[in-house]
């Protein structure tokens, strides 16, 4: 894999970067805090997403910025992929508004589906891809500060054993689990043939055969039983039929006794009958007589001609009913209208003192209105005094502060601009502080080191002994450059607390602008309130004016509708007295009106009265024919009784009685052993049933059985497949990484030896177990941990790069591995380390490695570089730009620099 161009914007300290990057050793050059290392991550974040970086999205995005954008164009096994990310900053947290991934296969879209797309490309997620390829600034010595168990984890992930170890623990679950199966089958298996003892233990087959002869027997018992009865029954109905025939003529001859003292008894009450209607025939006379007297008496006292012999028509009385019923309709439609009358002058009158209540109550709370307006326009009227005050003292405070900027480093409204000056300045002196002060403590180290070899009569460059050794002064040159850096650090020192001063005081002049500008709104807000209050106080006087003004045209509307209202009263009193007259004649007319009805109810009585007796003496008449004709029927019964009763043979009768009385008591005791029998064969039947069931059962549980055994036995061939499988996988792990172990020392001790040129160090040893020793000259065992630090960050870049050609080799060109990364690697070297690391670098070429990245402020590495890409940062801006430089324009500045 092979990073071609990489393009930013809004990144970080980058507005706008382009950068093409070739095959080969690339040296990124910058200095300190310049954005070398931002360069690099913005490729790692390319690939990767949110998964590269330490913090959230919103680091990426250029401070001030909307949106930020990173191109990658990369190659990869001969193919050519394009990757495009934008995030977003607008809201409240950053999001990743495109993520597009162009390549061969076609187009991927989508922050989560790309990254998995980059991860199984290069086989490796982003953490794989930081402990394989990717050197980060500060990480250096992370392999060897790493557990043995840490580092043995990063190394079998890179060296995908993990999924072998993944496949060995899926294989034992499986094992497991058909075991926990292959022991519940087992168990049901036992229980299974438990049953099926049991079941044959009780002799299914001999209970059926018995069950089935019982049953023949008690059929041919029911059908013998059951042919005798229908014999019975034979019997029992011709003599039935003999006692049938003879209870019929004794029915016959007790309906006729009953039918003849029935005639007899209702002939004797119909004539009861016709006495009774004479008598009521009598009364119906009577009352209509007393009907004629009463309206003899009753016809003066109305409009109507007649007496009580000379009866007046009905429709005379009811034409005279229908005048005075429309008279009195007339008078009641009339007090309608005059009560409504009533109720409506009534009603007004009413409403009319309530609105003048209303009115008068209103006026009354427009007064108190107008009292509380002019109270608040007096008590406004002292604020504003307060509030004048108040504007007046904000201004004295503005002045106060707006003078603190006469000897300020810069005007009213640049103290931001100071500060982040200053607080760029102060963070590039922190990190050179940091820097010297690594130097430093590297530098003492060396002279410590070298000093503790002079002591023992060592040269500390070549180990040899110091006499006629070249090498013993170049501790002095040491302690000399141990002065310089710290006069440099010394010097850093004064400026880092310069700077802090200054940015505290920045800090400061900030506060002051921010107050001023609170004084200001505050003046401004309250300036705005005082004249608002002013404007309202005018504006509360006219309303009190208004108000009182309402209050007089209130009361004034209210006295005219109190007048209204007694003229409305006056008019309900009016129409009270015209009800009186009125309710008086319709009493008159109700009393005529009585009377009439009472003539019109006597002539209905007397008619009534003269119907029912004409009515009564038809049915007196009907009821002496009815009478007749019962006598004659009663005649003819007497007749038939007299021929029934010479008709009876009681011997016959009574033969047939007792042979009925026989089949009877034989057909009860049949049916009863019937039903006996009938039982036992349904017993015997259900019994049948039960064992043909149990032996179905069985036969069941035998199939059962063969299924559940063949189950078992699968089981079992499955159990020892899955451990078979189970400690193949872990064989072939524990084989992978003896084999991976053996080539990674190999190649470690390879590199070390190459870059480090010594006798001190005989050969370098990896356990199975990750673990790390060193090994000097004289055999004697060292923890990395003992070495000095540059020997220690030398170390740890030599086991980096064994790790990344193991890599490489091990999977045979199938997935190229990506460009090698080192950012800041001389962090913890000195300058005789620095040229072990160019070395280093050479032999990583050498060894096929396609491209090399390096970003250092080192100037010792730029003559390793192929290539060289310059980084810069505009102090006045903050912002990083890049440069790419070709070797013939380096070898150009070399050539002026010598002239």
């Amino acid at each position: 894999m092979r990073f071609e161009r990489v393009r930013l914007s809004n990144f970080k300290c980058y507005d706008d970067a382009d950068v093409r990057l070739d095959r080969g050793v690339t040296v990124i050059h910058g200095l300190n805090g310049s954005g070398k290392s931002s360069l690099l991550e913005a490729c790692f974040f390319a690939l990767y997403g949110s998964k590269a970086l330490d913090n959230t999205l919103d680091e990426v995005v250029t401070i001030g910025a909307d949106d930020a954008e990173v191109e990658l164009w990369f190659a990869h096994d001969g193919d050519a992929y394009h990757v495009e990310r934008r995030v977003r900053a607008t809201g409240e947290q950053a999001q990743t508004a495109k993520c597009v991934l162009e390549g061969p296969e076609g187009t991927v879209e989508g922050a989560r589906d790309v990254r998995g797309y980059v991860e199984g490309l290069l086989r490796m997620d982003a953490e794989a891809f930081v402990n394989c390829a990717y050197v980060r600034q500060g990480e250096v010595n992370k392999l060897i500060n790493a557990s043995p168990d840490e580092r043995q984890d990063m190394l079998d992930s890179l060296l995908q054993l993990g999924k072998l170890e993944e496949y060995r623990e899926r294989a034992s679950d499986a094992r497991v689990g058909v075991d926990r199966v292959r022991r519940d089958k087992r168990g049901s298996l036992s229980q299974l043939d438990d049953q099926i003892e049991a079941k044959e233990d009780e002799n299914l087959h001999a209970r059926l055969n018995d069950h089935r002869t019982d049953l023949e027997s008690v059929t041919s018992d029911i059908e013998r039983f059951e042919g005798q009865r229908e014999k019975a029954v034979e019997t029992r109905d011709r003599a039935a039929e003999i006692l049938d025939s003879h209870e019929e003529k004794r029915a016959e001859l007790d309906d006729l006794e009953s039918d003849i003292e029935a005639l007899r008894e209702t002939i004797s009450e119909t004539e009861r009958d016709r006495e009774e209607l004479a008598e009521t025939i009598a009364d119906h006379r009577e009352t209509r007589t007393e009907h004629r007297e009463e309206l003899g008496d009753l016809l003066p006292e109305t409009e109507l001609d007649g007496s009580a012999d000379d009866l007046p028509e009905p429709a005379a009385v009811e034409s005279r009913l229908d005048d005075l019923a429309e008279r009195d309709d007339e008078l009641q439609e009339t007090l309608q209208e005059v009560t409504a009358a009533v109720s409506e002058h009534t009603t007004k009158a009413e409403n009319l003192r309530e609105s003048a209540d209303d009115l008068e109550s209103q006026a009354e709370a427009k007064r108190e209105q107008a009292d509380d307006l002019e109270s608040d326009v007096a008590e406004t009227r002292d604020a504003l005094g307060d509030r004048r005050e108040k504007i007046d003292g904000l201004a004295e405070r503005i002045d106060s502060l707006e003078s603190e900027f006469d000897d300020a480093p810069v005007d009213f409204g640049e103290a931001e601009t100071l500060r982040e000056e200053v607080g760029d300045d102060l963070s590039e002196v922190r990190e050179t502080v940091a820097s010297l002060e690594s130097d430093v403590k590297n530098q003492r180290e060396r002279i410590e080191e070298a000093e503790a070899l002079l002591e023992q009569g060592k040269c500390p460059e070549c180990g040899q002994d110091v006499d006629d050794s070249p090498h013993v002064e170049s501790i002095d040159d040491d302690r000399e450059r141990l002065a310089e850096l710290e006069n440099d650090l010394d010097d850093a020192r004064e400026r880092r607390d310069d700077l802090e001063d200054r940015l505290e005081e920045a800090e400061r002049l900030v506060e002051v602008e921010s107050e001023i500008r609170e004084c200001r709104s505050d003046q401004s807000t309250f300036e705005q309130l005082l004249e608002q209050e002013e404007q309202t106080v005018e504006e509360k006087v006219e309303q009190a004016e208004r108000l009182r003004e309402e209050a007089d045209d209130l009361e004034s509307e209210a006295a005219d509708k109190r007048e209204a209202a007694a003229d409305r009263e006056d008019a309900a009193e009016e129409s009270r007295e015209r009800v009186g007259e009125i309710n008086q004649e319709v009493g008159t007319i109700r009393e005529r009106r009585e009377r009439l009805e009472r003539v019109e109810e006597l002539l209905d009585a007397v008619a009534d009265a003269t119907d029912a007796v004409e009515r009564l003496r038809d049915r007196r008449e009907h009821l002496k024919e009815t009478n007749d004709e019962r006598r004659e029927r009663l005649a003819e019964k007497r007749e038939r009784r007299s021929d029934l009763q010479e008709a009876f043979d009681e011997d016959r009768i009574e033969g047939a009685r007792e042979q009925r009385e026989n089949a009877e008591q034989y057909i009860e005791k049949a049916d009863a052993k019937l039903e006996e029998l009938r039982e036992r064969r349904d017993e015997l039947q259900s019994a049948i049933g039960g064992v043909e069931a149990e032996i179905e059962e069985l036969e069941s549980l035998r199939e059962r059985r063969e299924d559940l055994a063949d189950a078992v036995e699968r089981l079992d061939s499955l159990y020892e497949e899955a451990e078979q499988l189970q400690r193949m996988y872990g064989d072939l792990r524990a084989e992978l990484r003896r084999r991976n172990v053996e080539s990674l020392e190999a190649m470690l001790n390879e590199i070390f030896d190459l870059v480090y040129q010594n006798d001190s160090y005989a050969r370098i040893e990896l356990s199975g177990e990750y673990e790390l020793t060193v090994y000097q000259k004289d055999g004697e065992p060292l923890d990395p941990e003992q070495l000095s630090g540059g020997e220690r960050a030398l170390f740890n870049l030599s086991l980096r790069c064994a790790i990344y050609r193991l890599l490489a080799e091990g999977i045979e060109g199938a997935a190229p591995m990506p460009p090698l990364i080192l950012d800041e690697p001389t962090v913890f070297l000195d300058s005789g380390h620095v040229s072990q690391l160019v070395e280093l670098v050479e032999a990583m070429r050498e060894y096929g490695v396609e491209q090399i990245l390096v970003v250092s402020h080192d100037d010792e590495l730029v003559g390793a570089a192929d290539d060289l890409v310059r980084v810069e940062k505009d102090s006045t801006t903050n912002r990083s730009s890049v440069r790419r430089e070709s070797p013939e324009d380096r070898l150009a500045e070399a050539v002026e620099a010598d002239d």
